[in-house]
């Protein structure tokens, strides 16, 4: 077990030791000079390394089941061959290309983060232009060059470009393209359709969150980082490194207790900083995963692993956050905790407040970025439009082209998880308020909907390598699931997380017993 002792900080030791373990590897010496300094120290201790595979070599069942499935970390290779980014924003020699950020668009405002300053638990965030911000990086790095440092110890704070909507904001510039482990998205291809917030007292036309999308770009010079931290909704993230290193520590989800307070309320901002012990008992018995991505290479980061990520040479990447049926358990688990803890928190206000419950989720939106009625109407569209899909295997499953039984479970699994989740929130008393109203003929006939159907199905003509479905109108859509006579005999509204589980089970039935050639698994029932 490889261990880094607590007097390892800056970035640039964390560099030298990393490429002193490959030499000592080579060596057969089993880093003997670090385990004796792991008997002398405490600090982090690294249980193994991320796995790397060729993408190439891996098709999408594959990556289901050996990673997407078991919540496993992995870094593909071999996925970045063509894309626009690589030739555009790269020099030849593996440096970014600044200066074609500056010239194409440097007048875009993005967020940056001084990584030398702590805000709260996250780094000192500001606006500047791209202009701005490579102009500073250019400056750093001629003096850092001048003056023959190494630790960017200049008197110049280490800034980092993060989040930046550049997908959004650039549509037409296709930089690269969604490796097809990665595409099953709802999250991305419903803010592409929707906005996140329906409620009016939350909703904000200009609202980042709101309006826009998690895909992003970052772009950090050598030593720049990312604090401690899991990603937002606890989604799946992938980050690709078009140019640079970055070297990533993990720690499972099993083990997140461990850089935790005793009240499980604050955890650990910098694995390098001398932690308290007194503060964060269980920090020293932490088991971290470690992983050096090099240029061209990307990570699969699973829901819940928190990491955190230092940046080994001046790098740029593309990073999504995006969420599935496959992990749709880990957003609603997160959404209750933290609607847990913001009603306990202004618990106090509760007999004079007029509303207190609106409160809770207005401040559940803005502190998690979703609240309970966001979700439930989330979850509600993705169920009619896993329907729709159904629907259409049901009109097409006479052709010998398409392997209905692989669509089919997929179909299956999306239902199960959406059903499970409305039994969730059924059980501690379901959406109050009419926000959660959604009404189905409505939105089969809205040409918003149509388009999520439309994006969706060609989700899953990439991964199952099937026929895409024509839709010609409106009415292709809404006879698909008209026809079935659901919505005549049990209504056009859903209201509540029990209407939608009767929808779910209701249609399921109904489609089982139209075609017995479509099976899906009997755990609906015992949801």
């Amino acid at each position: 077990m490889l261990f880094f002792p607590a007097k390892y900080k800056t970035h640039n030791e964390i560099s030298q030791i990393n490429n002193l373990c490959c030499l000592a590897k080579k060596k057969n010496n089993h880093l003997c000079y670090f385990e004796r300094e792991r008997r002398e120290k405490m600090g982090i201790r690294i249980g193994g390394q991320i796995e790397k595979v060729n993408g190439k070599e891996l098709n999408y069942s594959e990556f289901v089941e050996r990673y997407m499935e078991k919540n496993q970390p992995v870094v593909l290779t071999g996925l970045m061959d063509d894309w626009k980014a690589c030739k555009d924003w790269v020099f030849d020699n593996g440096k970014p290309n600044l200066h074609f950020f500056s010239t194409h668009f440097g007048n875009s405002t993005v967020q940056v983060a001084d990584c030398g300053t702590r805000e709260f638990t996250d780094q000192k965030r500001v606006e500047m232009s791209v202009s701005e911000f490579v102009d500073h990086w250019l400056e750093n790095s001629v003096q850092e060059h001048c003056s023959a440092s190494t630790d960017h110890s200049n008197g110049h704070p280490v800034l980092y470009l993060k989040d930046w909507h550049f997908v959004k904001e650039y549509p037409e510039y296709l930089a690269y393209t969604t490796p097809l482990f990665f595409c099953d998205d709802w999250l991305n291809l419903y803010l592409d359709n929707y906005h996140m917030h329906k409620d009016p007292d939350t909703f904000q036309e200009n609202n980042e969150i709101s309006c826009s999308d998690y895909r992003f770009v970052y772009m950090g010079a050598k030593g720049s980082w990312t604090p401690l931290h899991a990603d937002v909704f606890r989604s799946y993230s992938w980050s690709a490194n078009v140019c640079g290193k970055k070297q990533w520590l993990f720690l499972s989800p099993s083990q997140h207790n461990l850089v935790f307070d005793r009240n499980m309320k604050s955890s650990v901002y910098n694995i390098f900083d001398d932690v308290s012990e007194k503060v964060f008992p269980g920090f020293t018995e932490a088991i971290w995963l470690d992983c050096t991505q090099e240029q061209n290479e990307i990570i699969f980061v699973p829901s819940g692993w928190y990491h955190q990520v230092h940046n080994l040479e001046d790098t740029i990447s593309i990073n999504h956050n995006w969420f599935n049926g496959y992990n749709l358990s880990w957003v609603w688990n997160l959404l209750l905790r933290d609607y847990n803890e913001a009603k306990e928190y202004i618990e106090d206000i509760r007999d004079i407040c007029d509303d207190f419950e609106g409160l809770c989720q207005r401040n559940l939106a803005a502190n998690t970025g979703m609240n309970f009625y966001d979700f439930f109407i989330f979850i509600t569209y993705f169920c009619l439009a896993n329907l729709v899909q159904l629907c259409h295997l049901l009109r097409d499953c006479k052709n010998p082209t398409w392997s209905s039984s692989t669509v089919a479970r997929h179909l299956a699994l999306n239902l199960r998880s959406l059903r499970n989740i409305a039994v969730k929130i059924n059980s501690i008393g379901g959406v109050a308020g009419s926000h959660g109203f959604l009404d189905i003929r409505e939105t089969l006939d809205d040409p918003i909907f149509l388009n999520l159907c439309v994006g969706l199905e060609r989700t899953f003509g990439m991964i199952h390598k099937k026929q895409s479905f024509c839709f010609d109108t409106k009415k292709d859509l809404v006879d698909d699931l008209t026809s079935l006579d659901i919505i005549r005999t049990y209504g056009s509204q859903i209201c509540t997380a029990k209407d939608l589980v009767r929808f779910i089970d209701n249609a399921i039935a109904i489609v089982s017993g139209i075609n017995s050639e479509i099976v899906l698994p009997s755990e609906l029932d015992g949801a």
